[in-house]
């Protein structure tokens, strides 16, 4: 999936072909029993619905001249019987088609969404989210259909094709030929469309990206616009993403209706000659029941046609979106285990940096021949001026990224040869952005560890000092919070998910910038019990406030790549480096 912005549009970087569609029928062929039945169901509907002609033309041509009452009747209700049974075979094919496309929109989505918790940070930090949500939910709806119905249709309409061509022929074949002649105009304009119509609807799903990507964006920035008074701005800047979306979308619609008027155009042409025909042969050569029977497979000839020209501007729609689809579910996984990955056994907790250099971007390294022993239970504070690499630091222990060169050990255990879930199961993380999850508070501070009993829960929250806030709440753990915790200031934010953390009892506590949005007086109360909790456990602590990590085992300060200053809170004062001065500077202000 490209790397790019709201307002420019994404280019694939392979040209569509055939095995698009063929790599969809993976999804068919898990339906094949319903899809087989729902065709056999489809071809005995059409099939009685060919017989009325027949009759029709035997009523008129033989059992009206004859007077034959009996023979009448009985064509009657072999009519009737006819278009019942078309009518239930067409409803039972409807309900299993209407299953195999849900499921189909099941699995697709299943697939996406297992692969798009596979993807490295990198993928997104790089790509607009609101583009990803419109491939997993707006573009698997648009192929379902055709993955569906549009198979059975397709195949339906060549069988029907086929089955009108034959019993048209069976009434007379001069006049099934003039019919037909059609077909081979259609299908030339029908080439000549195709490209035209792919690059339209191309088009159209760019637009529908960049519109997605933008009021996704927008949605989650509502507040920064209103407290910066942007609606105006942002009101044209969606408006301008609306009208080209309006505009693809117009120039499709026109370029795919071409086909259409082609189709209604030939067939009124062609039927209005077989009349021609038909009329001046009236005779001894066309009883008049032929020729309203050859008009009636006429008009049934040419619907199909028009409906699998219907079905290409489907096909051609769902194209576009499986192009997406499939890269999406293409995309690399950079972070990934090893072929060869064992389990990474219970750790103490030491860790050892080995001339480790990384970049994001594989230009500039953000560190460069990074070394660092840490022994189990020592807590180890990062402080440097922002972008050093603090946070980075962190995120390669946990593998969120892969490093470009050294080597990173946990208990003397390469970590690029053990499985991600071995390794990050025994680490408790708290990232910057401190994400709730819309439901319970219970839920959210068990999210990291299913099995919690509420005691534990409850023991982690009053560790972190969140239960006193949790319990004044109207109906404390139970309580239903919203997306993104909207319904929490950010300080009660932090504690709920300093209590996440805390609960999986982890081997190694990664704290990045955990008390960033606390108050002074809840921060000295955390501290308390925090002190028991990091006893014993290896932790990393990033932090700008110097005074909560004033205890900690070992200060490094981060910058130009590495470690420039490393010791005590006390060591790093004597020596009046950058540490000091960051200190001071604190103190002062």
């Amino acid at each position: 999936m490209a790397r790019n912005r709201f307002d420019v549009d994404e280019n694939l970087e392979t040209p569509f072909n055939i095995k698009h569609l063929l790599r969809a029928g993976v999804y068919i062929g898990r339906h094949k029993k319903k899809m087989i039945l729902s065709l056999l169901y489809s071809a005995i509907s059409a099939a009685c619905a060919l017989v009325g002609p027949l009759l029709i033309q035997r009523a008129i041509d033989v059992a009206v001249p004859e007077k034959n009452i009996g023979e009448l009747v009985l064509l009657s209700v072999l009519m009737l019987v006819s278009i019942i049974l078309s009518i239930l075979f067409a409803r039972a094919r409807s309900k299993y088609m209407i299953v195999v496309g849900q499921e189909i929109i099941y699995d697709i989505r299943k697939d996406l969404f297992e692969h798009l918790q596979k993807l490295s940070f990198q993928f997104y930090d790089d790509r607009p989210h609101g583009k990803i949500l419109t491939r997993v939910i707006n573009y698997v709806n648009s192929v379902s259909d055709a993955l569906s119905n549009g198979i059975i249709n397709f195949v339906l309409e060549i069988f029907n094709l086929i089955l009108i061509a034959i019993f048209m022929f069976a009434c007379d074949v001069k006049l099934a030929l003039i019919v037909m002649a059609g077909v081979p105009l259609f299908l030339v304009l029908v080439l000549l469309i195709k490209p035209a119509q792919r690059r339209a609807w191309q088009d159209v799903s760019n637009k529908s990206s960049n519109l997605n990507a933008y009021l996704h964006e927008s949605l989650d920035g509502m507040k920064i616009t209103q407290a910066f008074t942007r609606e105006e701005e942002n009101a044209g800047i969606y408006d301008k993403l609306n009208k080209n979306c309006y505009k693809t979308w117009m120039k499709a619609q026109y370029t795919s209706n071409l086909v259409w008027y082609s189709v209604d155009n030939i067939s009124t042409w062609v039927v209005g000659a077989m009349y021609l025909v038909g009329l001046m042969m009236l005779g001894p050569q066309v009883q008049i029941g032929t020729l309203i029977a050859i008009s009636s497979y006429a008009w049934r000839f040419w619907q199909p046609i028009l409906n699998l020209a219907n079905l290409y501007n489907t096909f051609i729609n769902a194209v576009a979106y499986l192009e997406r689809i499939f890269e999406m579910i293409d995309e690399p996984v950079t972070v990934d285990d090893a072929p060869d990955a064992s389990e990474l056994p219970p750790i103490q907790g030491n860790v050892t940096f080995e001339n480790v250099t990384f970049s994001y971007d594989g230009a500039v390294n953000i560190l460069e021949n990074f070394n660092l022993q840490v022994r189990a239970g020592e807590s180890i504070a990062l402080v440097g001026p922002t972008g050093a690499g603090k946070t980075t630091v962190v995120n390669l222990i946990s593998r969120f990224y892969n490093i470009n060169s050294g080597r990173l050990l946990l208990d003397g255990h390469d970590i690029a040869g053990v499985t991600l879930h071995s390794l990050r199961s025994q680490m408790g993380i708290m990232l910057q952005d401190s994400f709730i999850f819309s439901g319970t508070i219970m839920d959210n501070i068990r999210y990291g560890r299913l099995d919690a009993t509420d005691e534990e829960v409850i023991a982690a929250a009053k560790t972190v000092r969140a239960h006193e806030f949790i319990s004044e709440m109207e109906d404390g753990y139970y309580t239903q919070v919203n997306e993104r915790g909207s319904r929490l200031s950010q300080g009660q934010k932090q504690l709920v998910a300093f209590a996440r953390t805390l609960l999986s009892d982890p081997k190694i506590l990664v704290l990045d910038e955990a008390t960033s949005s606390i108050d002074a007086k809840t921060e000295r109360l955390l501290q308390e019990g925090l002190q028991a909790l990091l006893k014993g456990r290896t932790s990393f602590i990033i932090a700008h406030r110097l005074s909560t990590i004033k205890n900690c085992d070992r200060i490094l300060y981060i910058s130009n790549k590495g470690i420039a200053e490393m010791g005590t809170h006390e060591e790093l004062l004597r020596q009046e480096g950058n540490y000091y001065h960051l200190y001071t500077a604190q103190l002062e202000s």
